[in-house]
């Protein structure tokens, strides 16, 4: 049931097609888009394009590692790792349409040489033990309830002495945060665990922290750069998360934005590294 609310809260059917859509708006097309063309419509979490760099920036990445995207999305995280970083990457994603896509954009971008994109569950990876010199996750977490298992796999597949960056929106406080959110259309499909929870489980499957740090304030700034970008527009932008999230676009940002401000969850990065 977590896979199928999972896949129903992502998968439209359309995300491919709408983006083209945008990138006409723009007056672009498959053969001349960029990764930074595509930014606003990839980077499916808090802080956008920024947020990825600042996490990515910590994993002392170089040309030789290959490196795991748990959660893959559209392959937005991917594509700025095989550009920036010329890295392999791997991702994975449990939203066959977004695997799918994450493809299609990769070979426009140019980027398929260095990357693959597979459906599978985060907590039973395709791969063998040791594959992987990094690994990063951003806003996946709160759709998995079991993240010891989640973080066992991740161990697994590391190599000794890897990093690993995540990135999730946790829960700081408790009170009720209202629904739908980004991330679920409702409490049942949504796995909040706080930064200590977080700490604890990734210790006990073998990681020690390098670095803890929470952007509340990161993403309040966001917040409020979106809103004033969006007042002063005169309708969405070509290319934006409301293609990801449709006509339920302004009420899962709201509810986020309101449990941000009201101190209940915030986005927090995790560095944790595999123990020799």
């Amino acid at each position: 049931m977590e896979h199928d609310a999972v896949s129903q809260n992502y998968g439209s059917g359309q995300v491919l097609d709408r983006i083209q859509a945008g990138l006409r708006q723009l007056g672009k097309s498959p053969g001349s888009v960029t990764i930074e063309d595509l930014a606003a419509v990839d980077e499916f979490h808090i802080g956008g394009r920024q947020a990825s760099e600042d996490l990515l920036a910590q994993l002392g990445l170089s040309v030789a590692d290959r490196v795991l995207d748990i959660g893959c999305g559209l392959g937005g995280t991917a594509r700025l790792l095989a550009s920036r970083y010329r890295c392999r990457v791997s991702g994975v994603d449990r939203t066959a349409e977004y695997v799918a896509t994450a493809r299609a954009l990769c070979a426009w971008t140019g980027l398929s040489g260095q990357t693959e994109f597979c459906q599978a569950d985060a907590a039973r990876l395709p791969f063998g033990a040791d594959a992987f010199d990094a690994a990063c996750m951003l806003h996946v977490g709160m759709n998995i309830d079991d993240k010891a298992a989640l973080w066992s796999e991740v161990h697994r597949v590391l190599r000794s002495g890897a990093r690993f960056g995540i990135y999730d929106v946790m829960r700081i406080a408790e009170g009720s945060l209202a629904y739908p959110v980004p991330w679920a259309a409702d409490a049942a499909a949504s796995h909040l665990h706080s930064p200590q929870a977080y700490r604890q489980a990734l210790q006990e499957c073998g990681f020690s922290v390098v670095a803890e740090r929470n952007r509340r304030d990161f993403a309040l700034d966001f917040f409020s750069r979106m809103r004033a970008q969006l007042a002063a527009a005169a309708g969405p932008p070509a290319l934006g998360l409301h293609l990801l999230m449709g006509a339920s676009t302004g009420a899962r940002m709201q509810n986020i934005i309101s449990g941000v401000s009201a101190g209940l969850v915030a986005p927090v990065e995790f560095i944790v590294q595999k123990r020799r």
